[in-house]
């Protein structure tokens, strides 16, 4: 199968990107012929360029250019979409409709309802995002980047998009990366068909099951802002001294420099290189997952899974997916200290539950979260799309199947 994969990079490496190289080098392994495309914000810093950027944010004509020329020399089976924010623009969609190219679209964060990609803004959630067309009060908000000229091309960009049909008839198949996720676009402005949602979670790199006996401590791993709970989980720590461990850089690095200084109870180890992270993982108690905005997914913790390592969690987003209470990990409600001190106490009271709810990350990991499984999960994906796109339904045989397989 020949997949282009085209991706748009942030200034700062994001999760996305360790996904779209990831499953780009998965399909490699299994001898399908993979072409990047990829342009980067980093090549936007003159001010003529931030202007050129913006402008085309709604459909750019360069980038077009440069899709359609890749299509032409590359053929492709099928193109994966994984960003396409702000250099590459829907025009992705609209080249490959031209070609009769199938598209597929992971959908990593919530831009297409907000612009602030989060849903979380101004230190507060905005689901009624969810159901605008053109969420206006996010402009006045400063939702991305705190700028109204930036908020405002964001907000054009989705919302025309809704009203021209974009996302219903120029995307094939969007991939979400739980069942939440699912529910919360075909539930949204964008009108999707229902056929056109599936779930496809994020896998990882197995970190080999964690020590038997563990340490003293819980961890923290993310990055160090308000949308992922940390002063829910200092306010905890506070409350209960439990042994913690946070790595991880951001805004509010000073407040927890200054917890740390205060509490010497926890080691604040700031940014730390993935091998660091995973010793840590193996050692630990049990990770803590303290995010306060619906998160798409949550790689730390299948990390963790993969390392037998429980986790504590709150119960929303992908963490309420992926965090089974009571079997995997424990969920606690969002910004609710209390409830995360009684969720770090019962582990610390009660080794045995401690131990099991480890043994069943580590199987939940090898069941669902390997680099195999996930593989056969996108294949099948890409066959079905493309299958439906090149021919009726009533002419599909399995040599087709076996096909799209290699």
């Amino acid at each position: 199968m020949r997949i282009l994969l085209v991706h748009n990079h942030y200034k700062q490496s994001a999760g996305e990107d360790t996904v779209f190289f990831a499953e780009a080098a998965l399909l490699e392994s299994h001898g399908h012929i993979v072409e990047k495309l990829t342009l980067t914000n980093n090549d936007v810093n003159s001010v003529t360029e931030k202007l050129e950027a913006a402008l085309g944010v709604i459909y750019n004509s360069k980038s077009a250019r440069i899709v359609e020329e890749k299509i032409l020399t590359y053929k492709p089976d099928i193109i994966h979409v994984h960003n396409f924010f702000p250099l590459i623009s829907p025009a992705v969609f609209y080249v490959a409709q031209k070609h009769h190219v199938p598209v597929v679209m992971t959908l990593h964060n919530y831009r297409l309802l907000c612009p602030s990609a989060y849903l979380h803004y101004n230190d507060r959630l905005h689901l009624e995002n969810i159901h605008k067309t053109f969420p206006v009060q996010a402009i006045l908000d400063k939702a991305y980047r705190n700028s109204y000229f930036q908020t405002t091309s964001v907000v054009l960009t989705t919302g025309i998009h809704k009203l021209l049909g974009t996302w219903q008839t120029k995307v094939d198949r969007y991939i979400t990366l739980t069942q939440g996720g699912t529910e919360m676009f075909r539930n949204s402005s964008l009108r999707l068909r229902p056929e056109q949602l599936v779930v496809k979670p994020n896998f990882t790199t197995d970190l080999g099951e964690g020590a038997a006996e563990r340490e003293d401590y819980f961890l923290f791993v993310g990055r160090l802002s308000p949308e992922k709970g940390v002063e829910t989980m200092l306010k905890a720590n506070a409350a209960f001294p439990f042994k913690l461990k946070i790595i991880g850089d951001g805004p509010l690095r000073e407040a927890v420099e200054a917890h740390a200084a205060t509490h010497p109870n926890v080691e604040y180890l700031g940014y730390q290189k993935r091998p660091r992270v995973e010793e840590e993982l193996k050692k630990a108690k049990a990770l803590i997952f303290p995010s306060e905005w619906p998160e798409m997914f949550g790689m730390s913790i299948i990390e963790a899974f993969s390392t037998g390592t429980p986790v504590i969690a709150t119960n929303m987003g992908g963490a309420a997916y992926l965090v089974k209470h009571n079997q995997n990990g424990l969920l606690y409600t969002p910004q609710q200290a209390a409830e995360l001190v009684k969720q770090v106490q019962l582990l610390n009271q009660n080794k045995e539950l401690a131990a099991a709810l480890g043994r069943e990350a580590r199987q939940e990991y090898l069941d669902k979260y390997t680099a195999e499984v996930n593989y056969q999960q996108l294949l099948d994906i890409y066959t079905d799309v493309i299958r439906k796109k090149m021919k009726p339904t009533s002419a599909i045989t399995s040599a087709d199947f076996e096909f799209y397989k290699n």
